[in-house]
């Protein structure tokens, strides 16, 4: 294998974990209620930049030649490195299919990787579950016009075929985070259970230190010690990593920051030396394993840009929990379900910061609150 080779295998299987291929399986009831087919078509905007100088109007006669100052010097904007853009949002998705097909299955790891190709570095957003979202494209199958975020993945995959538009389900959850908070996406990768297990272990497991105890033997029926991680110094195999990144006993905000320690710990083992003896067996746990629309072009520019992107340049970003607060609606086919009521203005806000390569501190100011929320009447 090439060193070309080996950097485009290791960059994909770095980006294929920065996607969050830790998941949480929940049982979906799905209770259809039949009417008459109804279809809506979506434009979504798409933003140009309308800048040009300013054009001088003609002059009829020759004007007196005066002295002109000289103009301040501009330095040109950096160009992206490897022939990149200059920056790439990946749309990553941790889906809770455990087959090895991905018919079905919700995304219950929802997360945007920002690419920077001229600092270089990376940030990776996550998009809470429950959000109760406008879902496009699919009201002409009984009507559904909303649900949970997960849900989008799943209506758009070939084993339910609500969606008539590209990249099944990963491209019908892109249009649904652009719709409700304008998060755009340039591409898609999506990776089940079963695949993230055999990653870890490809690479002999992970090394990571947890700074609490994790305590989830109350989430399933039984008690086990695998449920069970204590704070401190863990060698995890890919089952134990899957089950620590699945478990919430404090909330899915502290999962969230379980994950990104698993993240982390993963993309160090990645970037050892040592790990290039198992690129045979890494390779063999991702054939036909990813659901993605990566190309060998963007696969060329990520290659390229893994050796500069540095540790201390990959950024998770946290949504200040208070933002949620934790309500129920009645949804048509999941009943009385519960879902985060939140100001999804002040969500737009932070992604317009995080699109342009920033995270605030502190709530971007001016932010128009939202309609308080209704629920979606049953349908007849």
């Amino acid at each position: 294998m090439s060193r070309t080779e080996r950097s485009i295998l290791i960059f994909l299987v770095l980006i294929a974990m920065l996607l969050c291929i830790l998941v949480t399986t929940t049982a979906l009831g799905i209770a259809p209620v039949l009417m008459d087919n109804y279809k809506t078509g979506l434009n979504l905007p798409v933003q140009i930049s309308t800048w040009l100088p300013a054009i001088p109007s003609p002059q009829t006669s020759n004007p007196p030649l005066q002295r002109i100052s000289p103009s301040p010097s501009f330095k040109p904007l950096p160009e992206p490195l490897c022939s990149g853009p200059r920056a790439m949002n990946i749309l990553a998705i941790g889906t809770d299919s455990r087959a090895n097909s991905y018919l079905y299955g919700l995304a219950d790891v929802t997360r945007i990787v920002r690419v920077d190709f001229v600092t270089p570095k990376v940030m990776i957003l996550d998009f809470p579950r429950d959000l109760y979202v406008e879902i496009p494209e699919i009201s002409h199958h009984y009507g559904i016009t909303h649900g949970k975020l997960n849900q989008a993945y799943l209506y758009g995959n070939p084993g339910f075929g609500y969606y008539d538009g590209p990249d099944q389900g990963p491209g019908l959850l892109a249009r649904t985070l652009e719709l409700n908070f304008g998060m755009p996406s340039d591409h898609n990768l999506a990776v089940n259970m079963q695949t993230f297990v055999k990653i870890v272990d490809a690479v002999d497991g992970i090394d990571i230190v947890l700074p609490y105890t994790v305590d989830g033997r109350s989430e399933e029926t039984g008690y086990s010690s695998s449920l069970y991680f204590h704070a401190g110094t863990h060698h995890l195999n890919g089952t134990q990593a899957l089950v620590l990144g699945r478990l919430r006993p404090n909330g899915v905000f502290e999962r969230a920051k379980q994950q990104n320690l698993i993240l982390s710990a993963l993309r160090d083992r990645l970037l050892a030396p040592s790990v290039l003896q198992n690129l045979p067996a890494i390779f063999s746990a991702l054939s036909g394993s990813i659901q993605t629309d990566l190309g060998l072009e963007q696969l060329g520019w990520l290659s390229c840009l893994a050796p500069k992107i540095t540790k201390e340049n990959i950024f998770f970003a946290a949504w200040p929990e208070n933002m949620f607060v934790g309500t129920r609606v009645d949804d048509p086919v999941l009943g009385w379900t519960f879902i985060w009521d939140v100001d999804f203005n002040l969500i737009r806000a932070y992604v317009s910061a995080f699109n342009n390569g920033q995270w605030p501190a502190a709530p971007p100011p001016t932010v128009v609150p939202s309609p308080t929320l209704t629920q979606i009447p049953d349908l007849p």
